[in-house]
């Protein structure tokens, strides 16, 4: 665009140069006023003035004009520039560990639902979902987008009606020995965090009946002890909290190691007491990928513009052409 202003003017200047080579040869073929000592007209201080200012408001004419067209090429070009942001992001992480294994068939359904529940509480934290069973799989990763973790917490929910042939719960969940294998759940789920040189707010939610078939990798208790020196804090939902004593101490005992705490799946303050549990750690930065931002930044060319308008506007007035 700048190019084709440059064009503008430079034809302008060649229109005008041509038209005013045919009027001076018109004025030569034709008959001229013939003025008597036209010199001494010539050298009057007066006249010299007058045609000075002419000569000057004549090329101010010029210049504003060219520095018109240039200005509007530029203006039309939609000058750009760049800004390096880096977002960053105050919040917390928390990975959601289901036990999906036959003994949790009949709870899974309420445990996904105080799931969503707890999403409504919690806002711009980093949320994850890891499923498991003889193996774990990671349903998501840690993300904020709300939409996307209700989409697949949904699906998974559906998936417990057993429409598919195989329903997604069943998907890599039953690739090893056994059932169940709460350990190998918890150390998979406490694998999910990343960024682990940076200080933050790790959780894990974690739902099991701790009916635990076969042999694991790893014991409930070696997961604990890895989840306590990774940071992160285990909350338990039991479903059978208060009926099978043993049971339930054991995962309280697991859960505290951790500097967390296990609860009841139906009791009445569960969702609150998880949430309050987890904003009492400290939510800190979270730096994303620095990005380019370009913007339009015409202001300075448009100011030019419009004063350069304007005073073309004035000399024009000002010498009546």
């Amino acid at each position: 665009m700048i190019i084709v202003a440059l064009a503008v003017v430079l034809i302008a200047l060649g229109i005008g140069l041509a038209l005013g080579l045919r009027r001076a040869g018109r004025g030569e073929a034709g008959e001229r006023a013939r003025v008597a000592r036209a010199e001494r007209l010539r050298a009057l201080p007066s006249f010299r003035q007058a045609l000075t200012r002419r000569v000057l408001a004549l090329s101010g004419i010029l210049v504003l004009g060219t520095v018109a067209t240039v200005a509007a090429g530029v203006v039309a070009a939609r000058p750009m520039s760049s800004q390096t942001i880096q977002p960053v992001n105050t919040s917390r992480d928390i990975m959601l560990c289901l036990d999906v294994s036959g003994s949790m068939t009949e709870v899974d359904v309420e445990v996904l639902s105080v799931f969503e529940e707890l999403l409504e509480d919690f806002e711009g934290e980093r949320i994850g979902l890891t499923i498991f069973n003889s193996s774990p799989v990671q349903i998501f990763p840690l993300t904020d987008d709300y939409d996307f973790i209700r989409e697949h917490l949904a699906s998974i929910k559906e998936s417990f009606d057993y429409v598919d042939q195989i329903p997604e719960h069943w998907v890599g969940t039953l690739n090893g020995e056994g059932a169940s294998l709460i350990g190998d759940g918890l150390a998979a789920c406490t694998m999910g965090f990343d960024r682990p040189d940076d200080e933050r707010s790790r959780s894990v939610i974690f739902a099991t009946d701790n009916e635990i078939n076969g042999a694991s990798i790893v014991t409930l208790e070696e997961a604990a002890g890895y989840a306590k020196s990774k940071g992160v804090r285990v909350f338990a939902l039991n479903p059978v909290q208060g009926k099978d004593a043993e049971v339930s101490a054991e995962l309280a005992a697991a859960a505290e190691t951790t500097g967390g705490a296990a609860y009841g799946l139906r009791d009445t303050t569960t969702v609150s007491d998880i949430v309050t549990e987890v904003q009492e750690q400290e939510a800190t930065e979270l730096r994303g990928e620095a990005q380019v931002v370009w913007t339009d930044t015409p202001n300075l060319w448009i100011v030019v513009l419009s004063v350069a308008l304007l005073s073309f506007a004035v000399v024009l007035w000002r010498v009546r052409l």
